[in-house]
């Protein structure tokens, strides 16, 4: 009897241990543990040189978080031209692809690169996370002040005459953004895109030191990128991609359709993030942008620059890329670029 007693006692013991350890306790065990990110410094990368849209538009976005204490961890932008975009994608997407640390800022490129049939790149917005559009902007056709041509139309001409005997500069290689642009205005003209002589730097900044180098005729680039040349009056804008005229500084400045070329390009930029991306992060940052555009330090910033405001969250920016992927395979396939 002595025994049994023992031995109920014991299974007792067991069956309150047991009870304990499968959530016997008050803590809830669903408990999430709240989240420390950034908890280290964060890099914001520009796939291009210095002094292009892209390198403008990280260090803004960069100043602009530190100024407003919206971020309070240390924030660098990095560099990291080569193959307009092509070759920091590259890396970004096999090696960095769960790193929450490091953003990067696009355009059209990404589209672009992933979809061209020269130069292709395996690598596009799908593999990354959308985190928000920031801006709009337009392309331009520009040249030296001191240029020979006074108008498109004039280098339409000469096109038509010899293309050879012109040079059309971007920062971007061909087939991509600022090629597109540049050869917009023959293409709608009647000419064979394939004729322009297109030569390629890595990013905006060497775009325009080719131009005021004599070592390009013209450049296609955006027109948020010149707006301090054009003040110190050492460019001429021949036409801006925009449905109409933009104002300040740029309200002289005709469009294409003005100009009678039936063409319009729209230059977003916008943040991405790595592919995986983790929860935490994706609402930090996607918190953190939106705050960031309601600034009056961002529209300061957005006039410092001519930038228009188009911002989109996650969600609508990744529809809008969907939609985006469409229209450009679409213009790649009548130029005959397409992948």
């Amino acid at each position: 009897m002595k025994k049994k007693s023992i031995i109920l006692l014991v299974l007792s013991i067991f069956l309150v241990m047991s009870l304990v350890g499968c959530g016997g306790s008050s803590e809830p065990t669903s408990a999430k543990k709240e989240s420390n990110y950034p908890d280290k410094a964060l890099t914001v990368v520009a796939p291009s040189g210095a002094g292009g849209g892209w390198d403008k538009t990280a260090r803004s976005f960069v100043k602009v978080l530190g100024e407003t204490k919206l971020v309070e961890q240390t924030m660098t932008v990095e560099n990291k031209p080569g193959g307009g975009g092509a070759v920091f994608m590259a890396e970004y997407a096999t090696q960095d692809k769960n790193n929450d640390f490091k953003l990067f800022v696009s355009s059209p490129p990404i589209l672009i690169n992933n979809l061209k049939k020269e130069g292709n790149s395996p690598y596009g917005y799908k593999d990354t996370t959308p985190l928000a559009q920031l801006t709009k902007d337009y392309g331009a056709l520009v040249v030296a002040a001191d240029s020979k041509f006074a108008d498109l139309n004039s280098v339409i001409e000469a096109l038509k005459q010899d293309p050879t005997k012109v040079t059309i500069a971007g920062g971007s290689s061909p087939g991509s953004m600022d090629h597109l642009v540049a050869i917009l205005p023959a293409f709608k003209s009647g000419l064979d895109p394939k004729v322009v002589k297109y030569v390629s730097y890595d990013g905006g900044g060497e775009a325009i030191a080719a131009l005021l180098g004599n070592n390009a005729d013209m450049i296609s680039t955006d027109i948020s990128s010149v707006g301090e040349y054009l003040k110190a009056g050492k460019v001429k804008v021949l036409a801006v991609t925009s449905n109409e005229r933009l104002g300040g500084d740029f309200k002289d400045i005709p469009t294409l359709k003005e100009l009678g070329m039936d063409a319009e390009f729209t230059i977003w930029r916008g943040m991405f993030g790595p592919k995986e991306m983790s929860e935490d992060a994706l609402k930090f940052w996607e918190d953190k942008i939106q705050a960031l555009n309601d600034t009056p330090e961002w529209e300061k910033e957005l006039q410092a620059n001519g930038w228009e405001k188009e911002y989109k969250n996650a969600a609508d920016f990744k529809a809008f890329l969907e939609n985006q992927e469409k229209l450009i395979t679409e213009l790649l396939t009548a130029l005959g670029m397409q992948q």
